[in-house]
This record gives structure tokens, C-alpha cells and sequence, in this order.
């Protein structure tokens, strides 16, 4: 179990942790549009790094670069920029390895050392020319308070900024991890979410990084759910300078457990305001699923569950269609004992039972409406078989999300 309500919350974003700045500007990657659109997050040592990546086979020309170039486990910055996703283009390859090098050039360390990210529309030609001349005066103005400026020029379709960053004491020295990230459509993880960038300044070693990385990543970003499209460009990445001098962690012991809760507490927020922010949506959704006979069936279930269109859909209309709950965890891939399932459905404005044992049961229409007119409601599944436990967020699902998607690329 993962213990992360002893951490505080605090500001900085990605530059909470020593040695890192940051900055976004607008350089004009879409012609005409005046919002940030290149981002870079910079430290001032070379840092052990992780990144996971989309499953989608179709990957974003930055994802290919920065699997190259994090295969040392090092690196020292990331560029990325929105408005293109630079993707399945002929010279996607090419730009990509492009970015790092002209960022590398300005920060004077390897073009090895840079993680690139891209996002936007799929499958549009990327102008170069626009990125390169913004590269100087983005590198120039780089900031120990700049993480909100990058993390706006990361946005696409978002309606809010998402940056967490929180305190932890480790070997009683203050440390701190951090991250930005972007994301309302085109979300169902299968690895991370679109882009989220995380830094820390915990001493770690790469096995221990990588192995906290991923076992975080598995109960938060996979655990997010808008519309059921897994991205081409979805990556999640972090750094870790070492500058908090802590004794290297090297082992799961306690020093690493206190860094995994912390970085569970920056990645669940990011991951919980990721599904707030779906496009179009109204309504976050949290689906907690207990007395499962292990966690991996609750987690399936609980994803299941707010993946569900026909669900997200009734929930936009606060209509307690308790059945289209019945229906997902019917569909779910995970053995259980379906006839001794409950529901509950609840927020701020009350609760109400709409299924035990497998049967709905009788309830007030009106009173489950009222509970359901909030904009946070929360699903309770219990199977009543065992201690498996799992939480996963999501969205409801609006009139605005075929909208947005209808008009994405006008």
C-alpha cells in the first residue's frame, strides 16, 4: 500500500525541486494563434531519467527519438512543443532530432541528453522554421519560476493549467518532485497519459527510478479514462538531479517507499485533474472498486467501468442508470461473483444505494438526481470477495466532446 497523505503540497511545479527551470513562449507552430506553444524544462546537472511510452503502434516521431536518446538512462532537458503532433510524417524523424539539437546547441550539453515531445494534430506537416527561431530566446529566458509558463505552452485542447509538486523528507533532508502535464482528449493510457513531465531532485538510481516510475504510473495515468483512444504521443517522463544530497536510494527500502508515495501524490493529482479536465466534460468521475478477490480485478473493473460511454453519458444527465454500471462490470475481463455485487453512488450533495446483491433495489429518483447534479460524483462498487482494492477517474460525456472532435482540426 502506498502512503502519500504525509506529504505537503507545494508551489513550483517542475522547478520545485533544485536545479531545474523552466519556460513556454508562443513561436507561432500554428500560424495565427497567439497562446504558448514551445515549452522547455532545463537542469542545471546531468539527471538519471525513465520514461514510459504509448502502446499505440503508431508512435509520434518524438517518442522514437527519445527512446534513443534516454537509452543511457541520462538526461539533462526536454523540449516540446504543441499545435503538431509530429506524427506519421516523412521527415518527422528528422525535425525531431532537429529540436534537440538546436536546444542543445543553446544550452551547450549533447543532444543525446534531451527528451523531445510533440502534440497536436496527427499526420500535418511540421515547419521547423518557427521552433528554431524561438529556441534562443526560449532557452535565454529559462526560470526557477518558469514551470507555468511551460506547462500552458504544453496545452492543446486543455481548459487548465496541471502542475503538482510536493515536500519530502528523506534521510531528514528536505526534497521535492514536481511535474506538469497536458491531456483532455484522446485518453485512454495504456502506459501514461498524453504528456506529463516530472522532476525531482531525490538521489535514485535508474533501476529504482524506472521501477517507481512504472509502479506509480500503473495506479494513476492508467487509471484515466476519457474517451478510450490511446494516443500515438503519450508519454510520461521524469528527471532526477540528486541535488537534495540524500544517500542514493539503490534498494526498495524505506527511503524509496517515502519517494514512491511522494511521486503517487504528484501523478494521482496530475492523473485526477487529467480526467476533470476531459473535453467537453461537466462532471469528474471517480469509480472505487473494493472487496475484490485481488487488486488487478479491481483495477480492470474499476477502468471498465469509467471507460463506458453509455455510462459517462448518463452521468452528464444525472440519470442513476445504475444498470449501464451492472452492464460494464459485467464486460469487464476479470473472474468475480457477480450476484453479490453493490453499488453506490455519491458526492458533496449526499449518497444512495442503487444495487445490492446483484438486484437493483428500490430508491428515489429524485434524491439520486440531486446527488448526481454535482460535479464530482464518485461510483462505489463492492464485490464483497476479498481485499483487492482499485481507484480509476474519468469524465462525463457531453453534447461540447463530439463538438470539439467534429471541429479539432478547423
Amino acid at each position: 500500500m502506498i502512503k502519500f497523505d504525509e506529504f505537503e503540497f507545494v508551489d513550483g511545479g517542475v522547478c520545485a525541486a533544485a536545479g531545474f527551470y523552466a519556460n513556454g513562449i508562443n513561436v507561432g507552430v500554428k500560424k495565427g494563434s497567439t497562446k504558448k506553444d514551445l515549452a522547455i524544462i532545463y537542469s542545471d546537472v546531468k539527471c538519471n531519467a525513465a520514461a514510459l511510452y504509448t502502446q499505440n503502434k503508431v508512435k509520434g516521431a518524438p517518442i522514437i527519438v527519445t527512446q534513443q536518446n534516454l537509452k543511457d538512462g541520462k538526461a539533462q532537458a526536454i523540449i516540446v512543443n504543441s499545435g503538431n503532433a509530429n506524427t506519421c510524417n516523412e521527415n518527422g524523424i528528422e525535425i525531431a532530432e532537429k529540436m534537440c539539437e538546436l536546444s542543445a546547441k543553446e544550452m551547450d550539453i549533447s543532444k543525446d541528453d534531451i527528451i523531445v515531445a510533440s502534440t497536436g494534430v496527427i499526420g500535418q506537416p511540421l515547419n521547423i522554421d518557427a521552433i528554431e527561431k524561438g529556441i534562443p530566446t526560449l532557452v535565454k529566458s529559462l526560470s526557477a519560476s518558469g514551470s507555468l509558463n511551460a506547462c500552458q505552452a504544453i496545452m492543446t485542447t486543455d481548459t487548465r493549467e496541471k502542475q503538482v509538486a510536493v515536500e519530502v523528507n528523506i534521510q531528514g533532508r528536505r526534497c521535492y518532485i514536481g511535474g506538469i502535464s497536458k491531456g483532455s482528449g484522446m485518453i485512454n493510457p495504456n502506459m501514461a497519459t498524453m504528456l506529463a513531465f516530472l522532476t525531482t531532485d531525490v538521489a535514485i538510481n535508474n533501476e529504482m527510478l524506472k521501477k517507481a516510475l512504472k509502479r506509480v504510473n500503473d495506479i494513476t495515468y492508467n487509471m484515466v479514462s476519457v474517451d478510450g483512444d490511446t494516443s500515438t504521443n503519450d508519454m510520461v517522463c521524469i528527471m532526477a538531479s540528486g541535488k537534495a544530497n540524500n544517500d542514493e536510494i539503490i534498494k526498495e527500502d524505506s527511503d524509496y517507499e517515502t519517494f514512491v508515495g511522494g511521486l503517487y501524490a504528484v501523478m494521482m493529482n496530475l492523473a485526477r485533474e487529467t480526467a476533470r479536465d476531459g473535453e467537453g466534460a461537466t462532471k469528474l468521475l471517480e469509480c472505487f472498486v473494493i472487496g475484490a478477490p485481488d487488486d488487478d480485478t479491481a483495477k480492470v473493473i474499476a477502468k471498465t467501468v469509467i471507460s463506458s460511454s453509455l455510462f459517462k453519458a448518463a452521468m452528464f444527465a444525472s440519470d442513476a442508470n445504475w444498470g449501464r454500471i451492472l452492464c460494464a462490470i459485467g464486460y469487464a475481463q476479470a473472474e468475480f461473483d457477480i450476484s453479490r455485487v453493490s453499488v453506490e453512488l455519491a458526492s458533496d450533495l449526499g449518497k444512495i444505494v442503487v444495487c445490492a446483491e446483484g438486484s437493483g433495489i428500490n430508491f428515489s429518483e429524485k434524491a439520486a438526481k440531486q446527488v448526481l447534479s454535482a460535479d464530482e460524483i464518485k461510483i462505489l462498487i463492492d464485490l464483497k470477495d476479498g481485499e483487492g482494492k482499485a481507484v480509476a477517474w474519468g469524465c462525463d460525456l457531453t453534447y461540447d466532446y463530439v463538438k470539439i472532435n467534429a471541429e479539432y482540426r478547423t
